[in-house]
């Protein structure tokens, strides 16, 4: 009788106890290790942060900004499909703005919100991380680079962008829209739910290009000059030249413009054009000077 009654309170106390949530956690106090990359033992990170140099091409801050983003499941229910998900799927921000993103997991894994593509001599490896493990949140800054341009931002724990957890961000007009964005764009693999078996003979001749059969193709012709005759196609001896200047000055190129974006190498290589314009303008004139100058004198002493 007495261990009925011990049992009996042992499950009583049991079922009364409450449940205690999941902790979440605010990941502020985390150590810094260089390079923008900070990180605490509790699964908080944030890499290439950047709060103070400009990129090349932005004389200042355009704008101060800061957006909170939610990562988890629940955010997935509205993409048939899907698994995960942000519960933002676009973002847009003029170039150099002063971007803070409050990064807010509501799951009991890991996730993170990842920006590819920057400068990488300004960003290591060209990307901006944040990550938190389980619920928690954490927060970066970043100075956007300057241009139009269309950035991917994702997930990159295993299947997790597959599955959903993926953004663009678009810096002034952006470019074009990436291709599978949850809501925004299409995917480049729809989702089918017909229950036929997967066929990739069908699937390779709904990804052919149509063509219409009743056209006929034209057939390449050699080059011909102006009296009919063949032109030589080989190489010229001002292509052979350029090739070799190509393989001389690839080296000095790419060491001198490591890390900058195509837009910005094409900027810098602008500004050195006008200095060597105005060096032999000035060159120009000095010699047009001396001469006038030369002339001016032969002249009084005749």
């Amino acid at each position: 009788m007495d261990k009925i009654v011990i049992l009996a309170t042992l499950v009583g106390a049991l079922s009364v106890t409450p449940v205690s949530a999941k902790e979440f956690q605010n990941h502020t106090n985390m150590m810094n290790h260089g390079d923008g990359h900070l990180m605490d033992m509790d699964g908080g990170m944030v890499m290439g942060q950047n709060t103070d140099t400009l990129p090349g091409g932005c004389d200042k801050i355009a704008a101060t900004k800061e957006i909170t983003v939610r990562a988890g499941h629940k955010f997935s229910e509205k993409f048939p499909g899907t698994m995960y998900a942000f519960d933002q799927q676009e973002f847009q921000f003029e170039p150099c703005t002063k971007l803070t993103v409050h990064f807010i997991n509501e799951d009991d894994i890991r996730h993170q919100w990842m920006m590819h593509g920057l400068p990488k001599y300004l960003y290591p490896k060209g990307m901006f991380h944040l990550e938190v493990s389980g619920p928690g949140e954490v927060s970066g800054t970043l100075i956007l680079p300057p241009g139009d341009k269309t950035y991917l931002v994702h997930c990159d724990i295993a299947q997790h962008m597959e599955k959903g957890m993926k953004a663009q961000l678009k810096v002034g007009k952006g470019a074009e829209d990436l291709p599978s964005i949850p809501g925004v764009t299409t995917s480049v693999f729809p989702d089918d739910y017909s229950g036929k078996p997967y066929s990739a003979e069908e699937a390779a001749a709904n990804a052919a290009p149509v063509t219409d059969s009743s056209t006929p193709s034209p057939v390449p012709t050699p080059a011909s000059s102006a009296n009919g005759a063949e032109t030589d196609t080989g190489l010229s001896g001002t292509t052979v030249i350029g090739i070799a200047l190509g393989f001389l000055l690839a080296p000095i190129l790419a060491k001198r413009y490591k890390g900058m974006s195509p837009g910005e190498i094409v900027a810098a290589l602008i500004e050195s054009a006008k200095r060597s314009l105005k060096q032999i303008v000035s060159l120009l004139s000095g010699i047009f000077s001396k001469s006038g100058t030369a002339k001016t004198s032969a002249s009084i002493k005749k």
